[in-house]
């Protein structure tokens, strides 16, 4: 018996781009927790000192939507949405674009600089929920008033830059290198140092402390935005502690990244779009490849279903589901993953150790 009912034809019919070519690059391993600093090089000009922890700041662009707008985080489905028609929204790009570092040795987290960089002028929720998607795998850059690997050995609690807005504080982050010596330039402190960190570390400091949210690329408008503590608590709530998928999602392709994604869907938590015509029993998305072939869309994260743009809602789902599906409808081709990009199509062949399991 198939997980839901599958949606009309006209409305489960997302494309499928072409094929995901095979990369040759490998990319570079991930930053850890015991990454601690690096000095942040001289601009053209006289870079100025770092934010004292209580500086007014012009406000950036921020996710100011209610959180109906998560309708499907935390949602135990099967359950019947209010659906309006399906609006179908594009896939993103395949895979991430390549590692780049524009200060050397400071390598930029590429897919959150590029969804900043993509913001408009105002940005729309949707826009900033893509941002905030795009914070699941990776690291941030930090800035530390002072040496930070000097405060770290001698024990001290690192002085990050805080920003506030109005009665709320914020902590900067960074996306890349040249944000972040933007962020010097701007303000001036030359006693300043940058400390990468994975993002999970960071969120997880920012909510267990007395902040508000984070705020980032501050000085690179309109490429900035910030994101309020309750959109951070969502996100590390429904994450996978490893930020499996996602990782190697964001990571250079390689014959190896299908293996790897289809080992890792046997054990990480999943997510289906569920939705369909009102009155009718919602059914689970499917996308379509060019030559006709349905897959199954599959999602790291109920947060990729938002950023969709339907009126769908994450449900849970377990390897096992996930495996009789696939089982009890032969016409599925296989499952795409995280189709708003990078995004990996995995045929059935590929899915050998799930339904193996």
């Amino acid at each position: 018996m198939a997980l839901f009912s599958r949606r009309p034809k006209a409305d489960r019919q997302q494309s499928v781009p072409a094929g995901v070519p095979d990369a040759a690059d490998v990319a570079e391993p991930a930053l850890t927790e015991q990454t601690p600093d690096a000095a942040i090089p001289a601009a053209d000009e006289t870079p100025e000192p770092a934010p004292e922890p209580q500086v007014a700041a012009e406000p950036a662009a921020s996710v100011d939507i209610s959180m109906s707008s998560f309708r499907g985080l935390g949602s135990h489905a099967p359950v019947e949405p209010a659906v309006e028609p399906s609006r179908t929204r594009a896939a993103g790009r395949s895979v991430a674009p390549p590692p780049t570092e524009t200060i050397p040795g400071m390598r930029d987290n590429v897919l959150v600089h590029e969804a900043l960089a993509s913001l408009s002028d105002p940005p729309s929720p949707q826009e900033l929920l893509d941002v905030a998607r795009q914070l699941l795998q990776g690291h941030l850059f930090l800035r530390v008033k002072g040496d930070a690997r000097e405060l770290l050995a001698a024990g001290k609690d690192l002085p990050l830059a805080v920003v506030s807005l109005g009665d709320r504080n914020f902590v900067l982050a960074y996306s890349s290198g040249a944000a972040l010596q933007a962020s010097v330039r701007a303000d001036g402190d030359v006693d300043t140092s940058a400390m990468a960190q994975p993002i999970l570390t960071i969120l997880r400091h920012v909510l267990g402390g007395p902040y508000h949210g984070i705020v980032l690329d501050q000085s690179s408008a309109p490429a900035r935005a910030s994101l309020p503590r309750e959109i951070l608590e969502r996100i590390v709530d429904k994450a996978d502690e490893a930020l499996t998928v996602k990782t190697l999602l964001a990571e250079q392709r390689t014959a190896e990244t299908a293996a790897a994604v289809a080992e890792a869907l046997t054990r990480v938590p999943l997510w289906v779009a569920v939705g369909g015509p009102a009155g009718e029993r919602p059914g689970i998305a499917e996308a379509r490849a060019p030559d006709g072939s349905r897959y199954l869309e599959v999602y790291s994260h109920p947060l990729e279903v938002v950023v969709m743009g339907r009126s769908d809602q994450a449900a849970p789902l377990s390897a096992a589901q996930l495996a009789g599906a696939l089982r009890s409808d032969e016409g599925l081709s296989g499952v795409l993953v995280d189709p708003r990009g990078p995004w990996i199509r995995l045929s059935r062949d590929e899915l050998a150790p799930l339904l193996a399991s």
